[in-house]
């Protein structure tokens, strides 16, 4: 038992992209040397058929908490945050749409699927759309239907908020952070259902498979690179009119590096927090713009949902036309708003937007399966794409929110106010006077 307990606590004490790469790695080389070992496959098996679990539940809950227990008591500077928040979110989707139909890609299963019935147009797009979304909450939970799904979540969500009491928001908040923990315990265990799938797919496909995953991390990390250093920018820009890049430069460095590697935008809060206080923006602001960023500015899930999504429809042979590409760019944004906060997250609400083609939830944890196999790479730069752009985007708001009032902006965008702080010391001051 003691041997047992030493194993777990070294397992534990592991970095899970170690863990990982050592999963992919032995189902690699499993897969070459033996053909037909059925006790490897079944952990892919079992590591799928957990996530079909619990991802419904895990959007249910999550949306409805951070919905009930929203605060209502902010200023105009708040609204400019959610308007930029879900701007940015929406253009990851609009790039990672654009890079897919510049380089599409494609998808080896570790099993022969096909679409239970393909969509044929716009118009059958807008119908399914609307008709998940109406869909029974029970039954949308049962089937996996993440439209009907969310939308309950935001009734219920709006409903709690307003009429629950305090004791009723925080049971949610509790049941929230339960099921969260949960999908952690779940996740954990990914090394041992990646190295199932990869077995898997290495038994029946061979190594060819990892030439197409690779091209397909090339265009995620390619597309989440451009919506970070060109499209966010340029957002920036369009918002202050100076010169995006000091700032950007100020949020890589304080937050993307960490959350890079830590691959959690919820455990990145509090590095996001001081790096706030350092930029000299107002800490009731921040306080509730930071950690709701962590929940709805999604741009790099974004971009994760629509190029897999794109790459099961490529795979399958469906074609998707530039109408279905503008709600699929919608949706997603819509979808990455509700994605976890912890590792893989946003890959669970791929189902969602492959249901826009009629790919059904079988098909679809599939993809989320090959998302688990390029997530070493793929979660944690989309981890840093979005907690940065927290950042990023309340400053921006916080800043505009300077000029309209005449204040003088940070020097390194151009003003007189001086914002940057040592780790002991906050200095926070005009070269004309000394503020607070």
């Amino acid at each position: 038992m003691t041997v047992l307990k030493a194993i777990a606590h070294k397992y534990n004490d592991t970095s899970l992209i170690i863990r990982i790469i050592i999963g992919l790695v032995i189902g690699a080389v499993l897969g070459v040397a033996f053909k037909h070992l059925a006790a490897i496959s079944i952990l892919g098996d079992l590591f799928v058929g957990a996530l079909k679990a619990i991802a419904p539940v895990l959007v249910f809950v999550i949306v409805i908490a951070a919905l009930c227990q929203g605060s209502s008591k902010l200023d105009r500077r708040f609204g400019t945050v959610i308007v930029l928040y879900l701007i940015g979110t929406s253009m990851g989707g609009v790039v990672a749409v654009i890079g897919s139909f510049m380089f599409p890609q494609t998808i080896k299963f570790a099993k022969a699927y096909h679409a239970d019935s393909v969509v044929q147009g716009f118009g059958q797009i807008v119908h399914n759309l609307l008709m998940n979304i109406v869909d029974n909450p029970v039954n949308a939970l049962i089937n996996a239907n993440y439209l009907g799904i969310l939308a309950w979540a935001v009734i219920f969500g709006l409903a709690l908020k307003r009429f629950a009491a305090p004791n009723s928001q925080r049971f949610m908040k509790d049941l929230s952070d339960a099921v969260q923990q949960g999908v952690r315990w779940v996740i954990n265990f990914a090394p041992f259902g990646i190295m199932g799938i990869v077995y898997t797919n290495v038994s029946t496909n061979g190594l060819s498979i990892f030439t197409t995953y690779g091209k397909l991390l090339l265009l995620l990390v390619g597309c989440m690179l451009t919506a970070a250093l060109l499209v966010n920018p340029l957002i920036e820009f369009i918002v202050l009119r100076r010169n995006p890049y000091p700032l950007l430069w100020r949020c890589i460095k304080g937050s993307a590096i960490t959350a890079f590697f830590t691959r959690s935008s919820a455990a990145n809060i509090p590095v996001n927090m001081g790096l706030c206080k350092r930029l000299g923006l107002d800490e009731d602001m921040y306080s509730v713009s930071i950690p709701l960023g962590s929940t709805i500015n999604m741009n790099g899930a974004s971009v994760t949902i629509s190029v897999m999504t794109m790459a099961c429809a490529h795979t399958l042979g469906i074609n998707v036309d530039l109408p279905s590409a503008i709600v699929l760019c919608i949706l997603s944004a819509f979808a990455a708003c509700g994605a976890s906060g912890v590792a893989g997250g946003s890959l669970l609400l791929i189902p969602m937007a492959c249901s826009l083609f009629g790919i059904s939830n079988e098909i679809a944890m599939q993809v989320v399966a090959v998302g688990f196999i390029v997530g070493v790479v793929q979660d944690a730069l989309e981890t840093a794409l979005n907690s940065s752009g927290d950042v990023l985007w309340t400053a921006t708001a916080e800043y505009l929110s300077w000029k309209r009032k005449g204040k003088s902006l940070p020097t390194f965008l151009g003003g007189t106010t001086v914002v940057e702080e040592s780790n002991t010391h906050k200095h926070h001051y005009t070269t004309e006077n000394t503020e607070k």
